[in-house]
């Protein structure tokens, strides 16, 4: 008995190395990655959380988790000091990131990071008091606004948007600027305290969603000649339309911009390792669209979408890429 139970454990024992043997395992420690998104309100921290548990549970050897941060130049420091592997980014504070333009002129260019894939766009919705008079961006002269949190991107893009119609609330005070998250901005809205807010994301944003519930905002439409003015100066950005009925009390087509979302990764990370995640994203597509409705329309097709131009793609991913027939 004691002899037929030894071979019974080594049988079972050689089948537990067979099958080790032959699973998908990655070689190497564990890789810990830390996905830095922007505030909770918006879409970035509910994709973000999706995008860590499909990596955990689909690739062997990854932890990942999302963090709550204030947006791309946030996202870009903590690449640079190792306290993120993944981030979100709009294209066009990479692409000055990367050039030492716009808001980093004077900096060095930044080299640290790489692109992973495109994901979808960030809408910019501006949203004002009803009975604030603001009929255009040049009505916000003198006017209590939240641009975003400080030095987010959507701050990045107030900033951009307002400086069209010649305001600026940093060299001079041609607004009163309070620099809150999106839910906070939400309800600095709602309680008469903010004549008009911005918040940049996915259509729809959760915070856009409550105030515009709540009948005490409209949502601003931009002129046609504006957008116009403003995708040729800055060029990341480019027309969208918010179909009526998107939001409650929303009867409209809203006319806006928006800016390509893309996911950067630090450059020191092995080429495998980002092979595999972006794998896994396109593998599980379902999964996202089920996560949030702005990846709803995520695509391998448009993987390079804002990145082409803008920032270099990671070797790993690059290798992904042109394995699907992207790259030549």
């Amino acid at each position: 008995m004691r002899t037929m139970r030894r071979i019974s454990l080594a049988a079972t024992a050689l089948l537990l190395l067979l099958g080790a043997g032959c699973s998908p395992t990655r070689s190497g420690p564990v890789s810990n990655i830390n996905v830095a998104t922007a505030t909770t309100g918006g879409a970035y921290y509910p994709i973000g959380n999706a995008i860590a548990n499909i990596w955990s549970e689909q690739i062997p050897g990854v932890r990942a988790s999302a963090q709550s941060t204030n947006g791309t130049p946030h996202n870009l420091q903590l690449l640079a000091k190792g306290d993120a592997e993944v981030a979100f980014a709009e294209s066009g504070v990479v692409y000055e990131a990367v050039t030492g333009t716009g808001a980093f002129a004077g900096q060095p260019p930044q080299t640290h990071f790489a692109a992973l894939t495109y994901i979808y766009p960030n809408v910019m919705q501006w949203l004002i008091r009803p009975d604030s008079g603001i009929a255009s961006l040049a009505d916000l002269k003198g006017k209590r606004v939240v641009p975003g949190p400080q030095n987010s991107a959507t701050e990045l893009n107030s900033r951009n948007m307002l400086s069209l119609v010649g305001l600026n609330y940093r060299e001079r005070a041609d607004l009163k600027a309070d620099f809150l998250d999106y839910n906070q901005a939400a309800e600095q809205l709602k309680n008469r305290q903010a004549d008009a807010i911005l918040l940049g994301g996915a259509v729809p944003i959760a915070a856009v969603m409550d105030v515009m519930t709540s009948g005490e905002a409209r949502m601003l439409s931009l002129p046609e000649e504006y957008i116009r003015e403003l995708t040729a100066k800055f060029p990341w950005y480019f027309p969208y339309t918010i179909p009526a009925g998107t939001y409650r009390n929303q009867d409209e087509d809203v006319q806006t911009v928006a800016v390509a979302n893309i996911l950067i990764v630090r450059k020191d990370l092995p080429e495998d390792l980002v092979y595999d995640l972006v794998r896994t994203l396109y593998e599980n597509q379902e999964a996202l669209m089920e996560a949030h409705s702005a990846m709803r329309d995520f695509r391998l097709e448009d993987g390079l979408k804002g990145i082409t131009g803008v920032v270099d793609l990671h070797p790993g991913a690059e290798r992904y890429f042109r394995e699907k027939g992207l790259l030549d």
